[in-house]
């Protein structure tokens, strides 16, 4: 097993209660999107705990004040598809984030990732850097992911998911394990096929209903 030390998992009686009903096989494409902006929105009140911070001056209706702000900006990389579903959840919290976009899917015959498409603002690497997939699996498509983000550059990054698979957060701590982890949990283990046991099925197709 690898060292977990920098693997958190997000575990508050609200977010169990959503979970609950996002993993359910008869909850609706509508709710699911719903469920899953409800709780990435709730992650990210911790995944952003520690955000570097600087002060300015607030003026209340009384008096000037010292106040805080962030002290970098944000960029949310959605490893698509499934990421989109938990996009406007983050953004809830943090609206003037960017949006990059990483296209990565998994081949079903051998489970590596294929990338395909690439869409990141030119100032990304100045930025604190959200990676989001509701899914981590065999952990494939997130290391594909972190890394093109560190070969171009990027060293503040923290990966984002609803339900890991004890298999893929190894694997992701071994390849990145500067990489902080967050999760709103670790599932027993990989089925043959490489899916999450419980798990919620698969994420993509009960998001966009496909």
């Amino acid at each position: 097993m690898a060292d977990r030390r920098n693997v958190t998992v997000v575990d508050h009686p609200i977010i169990r209660t959503k979970l609950s009903v996002l993993r359910d096989a008869t909850t609706s494409h509508r709710q699911f999107r719903d469920l899953l902006d409800e709780i990435a929105m709730l992650m990210t009140y911790e995944v952003t705990r520690d955000f570097p911070t600087r002060e300015h001056v607030v003026q209340t209706p009384l008096e000037p004040m010292p106040g805080h702000e962030l002290a970098r900006n944000v960029t949310l990389v959605p490893v698509l598809r499934a990421g989109l579903g938990m996009a406007d959840g983050v953004l809830w919290i943090l609206p003037e984030a960017r949006v990059g976009h990483l296209g990565v899917y998994r081949d079903e015959k051998s489970l590596e990732p294929v990338p395909y498409y690439q869409k990141l603002p030119p100032d990304i690497v100045e930025t604190e850097v959200l990676v989001i997939d509701p899914m981590l699996a065999t952990g494939g498509s997130a290391i594909a992911a972190i890394t093109y983000l560190k070969n171009h550059g990027v060293t503040n990054l923290r990966f984002m998911c609803l339900v890991a698979a004890p298999e893929g957060v190894d694997a992701l701590t071994d390849a990145h394990p500067d990489v902080p982890i967050y999760c709103a949990a670790i599932d027993r283990q990989l089925n043959e096929k490489g899916y999450i046991l419980p798990g919620l099925g698969d994420a993509g197709d009960r998001i966009f209903g496909t």
